[in-house]
């Protein structure tokens, strides 16, 4: 800027109020420090000296009280042209990304860019150069000799193939070191030419793979990952990278498409592994034999596009092994995130002392591979990104990449969000995002760079949008120039990433114009070779199951029992809190009530013996994590193991300061999510198989919202992808005349999941019977045959009496499938119905038995079934074998009859049947919906369930509210 100094401009005077504040505390600053403030307002400061307040007299002269220089008038129309540069520099780097080139086939609608003109702001070349460059960019490189200069290298760096999303980023620091690497370079890739060699011919090596699978084996679905090929040399940077960084662990998540190329060049799987799967045909021992349906017990298997995969690694310079994990997951897209994300927090977290786990974010790293219409279309992708900075779920950072192929199946962009990218949900997260370019692979490592420097820095989530194509249609059998010809028409005639990045590189002398064919020669070759080999290789083993289970297998029964000095001296620790600890009156009077409970006349309720069972457990040295909604104090207040001081609201939980733990206790209340928490502790769970996981429902009935991962993950895990799991879920079920949401956890949905052996289904009636179930499940959990258990846990029954169990339950003995009520059954001869039923439904008909105690019911005997899956037909068999005289076998349910246990349990009981004995059914009427919202009517109807259950005979017109003879 050139100024004449007989007339220099006051520049002060255009500032006032706040601004002329703002101004004045710089200078302050810049007293103290010249290089604290930036280097535009230093210049000023050393030009123009103290910004000082101009007073207006009545002439109408401007002076000022502090100076005795006359002042000059102010050059206004610059001042205002230097505010509207910043403004510019401002929208550059916010709406930048608008014009940036990230469209492989230039299929974008033209974008509004006239907020990255400096004609939109009244400026013009000579404007801007009458401005100093580091005035209005602070980051600006010596090369820029003015304003000018410098908006144009500003503009470059956001609008080439990269473009950057950061301004919903609101702390101030990360934003302002996210500006920082774009517009310095400082985490700018720089390759040497070895590298890119490298890099092109990683290149040639995913596209010729895929085209060997397109050519051999015609018609066969592969989801390649062709238009996005350079996901590979991005993913093999990562690894890079976080192996460098410490990472013990990467995990990853990816759907179908791509996953095979991920597998074999990622993972490391076999090229003959993978061929082996599209030649051979299924293994013959695995498959029906002629006139039977049977397939080998505990095996179904999976596609090779959903099968996942380990690998460890030991990049060049790393002492230590690194394990890469591509987890398995189904054709559900995106719910692999949250398993994903459990993975990576379990191999963070140390669990092997008291307290909770102590983590290390830099132990394991988490990489998850979106689908752009899935992520802007699956509701999991949402809940899964709200982990970000949860105490509980975050993992120290994910690095998510959209695979972005502009297409949904057959579905345009258009019709599959309603936002401008495909990323935009992510800003909800504050997410940092770069949108690349697939056809140039530097650009998209240098998006890598940035993203694992983010991440390692402030250990949050990072994501990269990949804009590509796809080569062919959703799979390789679909045309898809039906649905979208514009795009299939450029697709056509598009050269791949590898051939464009070859004539780059042999256009800069790098590599000659032969080496493109030179690599798919080489590659073509070897892939021949080892095909060759599979064909003639016979032995079909890589079709057969890793991890075979039994038919009908059973988990060993062994006591359960904790000594009862021990369950003494742990309930005493339970109870001692900090020093100056002050708990919340009414819950310390609940609490003290405990001190009691194991003396000989003593009661143990529900949430008592909870607590014990978590105590003892952690005295055996094995850790624990419970997470759910409001799982702290859980939905019914009972649990309470997360106290908070009346007066200061600390938290302080007994189990971490318990002398006798062994082992690390956590406990987390969760987001307001089923799906996405329970896909997590399933996670946890089987990377963390030593660990007791516990899952609890709000409410049972809100499962239904996670059913895709217990349908996909939990029920068929172990069949499909040999993944064992010992998971705990916590439904709290039972029907209180809540209403319909309140009431069932749907136990007819986990029956009719039943089969193999994959998982436990119980519903209890005693609090010892839940002690027991949960040490019996701590100790299953490296077991071979170890299971998820889902326990229908109980509402009003935890405070009822009855439910509370005696000392000596707890000090011997072990689960007891079914419970036989005490008081019948003992005129063996006399018994002629035998009523089966489990869970609260049990206990209302021991009320009854109670209130009419001068009745005779020797003709009546009950069975409570707390093990419904696997179903304890011996145990019910050895009873009813007792009663010779037995006429009808009832099974009694508070569900409606399409609901609950009975269409579960019809057959079973008809196979224990003697002849001659009917098999009959007492409950609701079959509904569409789980019970009545009205707490009059559910009075009613229970009352006459349990009527017909204790009335002699009651079925034999078929009279009864849902009573039948069946």
């Amino acid at each position: 800027m050139t100024i004449d100094e007989s007339n220099q401009p006051w520049l002060w005077e255009s500032y006032y109020g706040p601004n002329l504040g703002y101004v004045q505390e710089q200078y302050e600053l810049y007293k103290q420090d010249p290089n604290s403030v930036d280097e535009g307002y230093r210049e000023l400061f050393e030009r123009y000296g103290e910004p000082v307040a101009p007073v207006t007299v009545s002439s109408g002269q401007t002076v000022v009280s502090s100076s005795t220089e006359t002042p000059a008038k102010v050059d206004t129309n610059l001042l205002k042209k230097a505010v509207a540069a910043e403004r510019l520099v401002w929208n550059i780097r916010t709406y930048g990304h608008l014009a940036a080139d990230i469209d492989p086939l230039g299929l974008s609608t033209a974008t509004d860019v006239r907020l990255l003109d400096p004609e939109q702001y009244g400026l013009g070349q000579r404007d801007l150069a009458q401005l100093p460059a580091s005035l209005i960019w602070e980051n600006a490189p010596p090369e820029a000799k003015d304003g000018w200069e410098a908006i144009q290298m500003l503009r470059k760096k956001y609008t080439g193939p990269l473009a950057y999303e950061f301004a919903h980023v609101h702390d101030e620091k990360e934003r302002n070191w996210l500006n920082r690497q774009v517009e310095t370079g400082s985490s700018t890739l720089s390759l040497d030419d070895e590298e890119r060699i490298e890099l092109f011919k990683r290149l040639v090596e995913v596209e010729q793979f895929e085209e060997f699978l397109h050519r051999t084996f015609i018609g066969q679905k592969r989801f390649s990952i062709e238009g996005n090929d350079v996901l590979v040399p991005m993913l093999d940077s990562i690894v890079r990278i976080a192996a460098r960084s410490g990472a013990r662990h990467v995990l990853m998540g990816m759907a179908h498409r791509g996953r095979l190329n991920v597998l074999a060049h990622v993972l490391g799987k076999p090229y003959s592994k993978i061929f082996s799967e599209f030649h051979h045909s299924p293994n013959k021992d695995t498959m029906p034999s002629e006139g039977s349906m049977g397939v080998t017990f505990g095996w179904t298997g999976d596609v090779k596009y959903h099968l996942g995969a380990h690998r460890s690694v030991t990049p060049e310079g790393q002492s230590f092994e690194t394990r890469l994990t591509l987890a398995n997951n189904p054709s559900h897209l995106e719910y692999v995130n949250p398993v994903v994300e459990g993975f990576t927090r379990a191999a963070q977290d140390d669990r092997t002392d008291k307290g909770y786990p102590r983590q290390d974010p830099d132990k394991a790293a988490a990489i998850i591979m979106h689908g752009d219409a899935a992520f802007a279309g699956e509701g999991i992708v949402a809940e899964t990104l709200n982990f970000n900075q949860l105490t509980g779920y975050q993992n120290g950072g994910t690095i998510h990449i959209i695979v972005n192929n502009r297409l949904g199946f057959t579905t345009d962009s258009g019709d599959s969000r309603s936002t401008h990218y495909a990323s935009d949900l992510a800003k909800g997260y504050e997410i940092p995002i770069i949108h690349v370019n697939a056809d140039d692979p530097e650009a998209c490592l240098r998006a890598v760079a940035m993203a694992t420097e983010y991440r390692n820095l402030f250990k949050k989530d990072f994501l990269i949008d990949l804009i590509g194509y796809r080569r062919y249609g959703h799979n390789e059998t679909d045309d898809p120039e039906t649905t979208q010809p514009i795009m299939y028409g450029k697709v056509k005639n598009h050269l791949r990433v590898a051939s464009l990045y070859g004539n780059k590189l042999a256009k800069q002398g790098v590599v000659d114009e032969k080496r493109y064919e030179q690599f798919k020669a080489e590659i073509q070759d070897h892939l021949k070779s080892i095909y060759e080999e599979v064909k003639t290789d016979h032995t079909e083993d890589s079709n057969a199951p890793l991890n075979r289970l039994e038919a009908d297998s059973k988990t060993p029964e062994a006591s359960t029992g904790v000594p009862a000095n021990l369950l003494n001296t742990i309930n005493e620790g339970l109870l001692k809190w900090p020093e100056n600890f002050n708990v919340y009156p009414k819950l310390q009077r609940i609490l003290e009530r405990r001190a009691t409970a194991l003396s000989p006349e003593g009661k143990v309720d529900w949430g008592h013996a909870e607590t014990l069972a978590f105590a003892s457990i952690l005295a055996d040295g094995k850790p624990i994590r419970i997470t759910g909604q409001d799982v702290e104090r859980a939905t019914f207040a009972h649990r309470n193991l997360v106290l908070h001081d009346a007066q200061t609201g600390e938290p302080f939980c007994p189990l971490h300061r318990l002398p006798e733990a062994k082992a690390s206790f956590a406990i987390h209340n969760s987001p307001l999510s089923e799906a996405s928490v329970l896909g997590f502790e399933y996670g946890y769970n089987v990377y963390a198989p030593e660990t007791l996981v516990i899952w609890e429902a709000q409410y049972g009935d809100f499962t239904n919202a996670a059913q895709v991962i217990i349908d996909q993950f939990i029920s068929a895990g172990r069949s499909k992808w040999t993944q064992k799991s010992s998971l705990v879920m916590l439904l709290p079920h039972g029907h209180e005349g809540m209403g319909p949401e309140h009431s069932s956890a749907r136990p007819e949905r986990f029956l009719q999941l039943a089969a193999e052996d994959n998982f436990t289904v119980a519903n209890l009636t005693s609090a010892s019977q839940y002690f027991h179930l949960l040490r019996r499940q701590a100790r299953s959990t490296q077991e071979e045959n170890v299971r998820p258990l889902v326990v229908m846990a109980p509402k009003s029954l935890i405070r009822n009496p009855r439910v509370a169990s005696s000392p000596a339950e707890f000090s011997e003995g072990t689960f007891q499938p079914i419970l036989q009520q005490k008081g019948l059954g003992d005129k063996k001869n006399a018994v002629q119905r035998v009523i089966l039923c489990t869970g609260k439904v049990a206990i209302d008909l021991e009320e009854a038995l109670d209130k009419n105690k001068e009745e005779d019911y020797s003709w009546l005997h009950v069975i409570r079934v707390e093990q419904l899956y696997p179903f304890p037909k011996e145990e019910i068999n050895a009873v009813l074998a007792e009663f010779t005289n037995l006429q009808e076998i009832i099974w009694l349910q508070e569900e409606p009859q399409n609901m609950g246990y009975w269409r579960y349990t019809d057959a079973r009981l008809r196979d224990l049947a003697q002849e001659g004995v009917a098999v009959s059914y007492i409950g609701r009427p079959e509904r569409s919906s789980p019970a009545s919202g009205y707490q009059h009517i559910h009075a009613i109807e229970q009352q006459r369930i349990l009527g017909l259950a204790l009335k002699q005979n009651s079925l034999q017109n078929n009279i009864s509210l849902g009573g039948s003879r069946l």
